[in-house]
């Protein structure tokens, strides 16, 4: 299953199916990647992934690594959507998608570049340290919930589905964000708890200063997975271009993780453990 990043997920994480015979068909095709433009397939509407604008932190992480590379950035754009690879990557319109699943199927992925998952989000005024939905504190809470996404498992394993506020994942981006719609709510006291795909819940608790607090989703045997490796995802052909990422993700690697912290985005360790901070001066 290939996934690219969208809204939790898959927008999250996710859209844009491919055929597998049309990805098959590439690893055989010589590379056909710029060696004068670094080009990077994206999405025009999706903070704090990217904009058009180029404010998200995908586009200042290309910006990094163009200018290792000396080159200048080309953006396609293309709503992660059905048809996302097929429209951009495989129409060798750009070479690069900046968030995919690392080891996704219908693209070559390079090394993870950080590790993140859901989070479960609350009033920082109503002190709820607990994570896990099975706790009985969860039992009469209003949860808002973006549909089809893991945390949906979760819920249902709990008998909490009555007590959910559903919101959609595939939208227009352009006009509809409902990560934000969601915890905007939950600031307002509309629903009580928020399972939010963790970089668009960090983002948002900084970047409009909403009173919340998260904590990532703890796993559940025999549940579904809640946290993924993010990878760049190239063509099969693109072998030596996807070497070239490896080695500037290898070597920038704190550079990058300070982009992603800037931007409120929550971190897991190798371990799976939360990644603290670094301490301000």
């Amino acid at each position: 299953m290939m996934m690219t990043i969208k809204a939790a997920a898959f927008s999250i994480l996710f859209a844009a199916l491919l055929a597998p015979s049309l990805a098959r068909a590439q690893v055989t095709a010589p590379s056909l990647a710029s060696t004068t433009e670094f080009r990077v397939c994206g999405d025009p509407a999706n903070l704090p992934l990217s904009n058009q604008a180029r404010e998200g932190f995908e586009n200042k992480i290309a910006d990094l690594f163009a200018g290792y590379l000396h080159e200048p950035v080309t953006n396609v754009w293309f709503p992660q959507i059905v048809g996302f690879l097929r429209n951009t990557l495989f129409a060798h319109r750009c070479d690069v998608v900046m968030g995919t699943v690392a080891g996704a199927d219908m693209v070559d992925t390079t090394n993870p570049y950080y590790h993140t998952g859901y989070v479960i989000v609350t009033r920082s005024a109503d002190h709820i340290t607990s994570a896990d939905l099975g706790d009985p504190l969860f039992a009469d809470k209003k949860i808002g919930l973006i549909a089809s996404t893991p945390p949906t498992d979760i819920v249902a394993r709990h008998h909490l589905l009555a007590h959910v506020t559903p919101y959609n994942l595939t939208v227009d981006t352009r006009v509809e964000a409902p990560s934000r719609t969601l915890l905007l709510d939950l600031v307002a006291g509309k629903t009580d708890v928020g399972l939010v795909w963790g970089p668009f819940a960090g983002y948002y608790i900084k970047h409009d200063n909403l009173p919340l607090t998260m904590a990532f989703m703890p796993a559940e045997p025999g549940g579904p997975r809640l946290d993924y490796r993010i990878a760049m995802g190239v063509r099969p052909s693109d072998v030596a271009f996807r070497r070239t990422l490896n080695g500037l993700i290898s070597q920038h690697q704190d550079t990058i993780t300070a982009v992603l912290l800037d931007y409120g985005v929550p971190l897991l360790d190798e371990q799976g453990n939360p990644l603290k901070p670094p301490a301000k001066p």
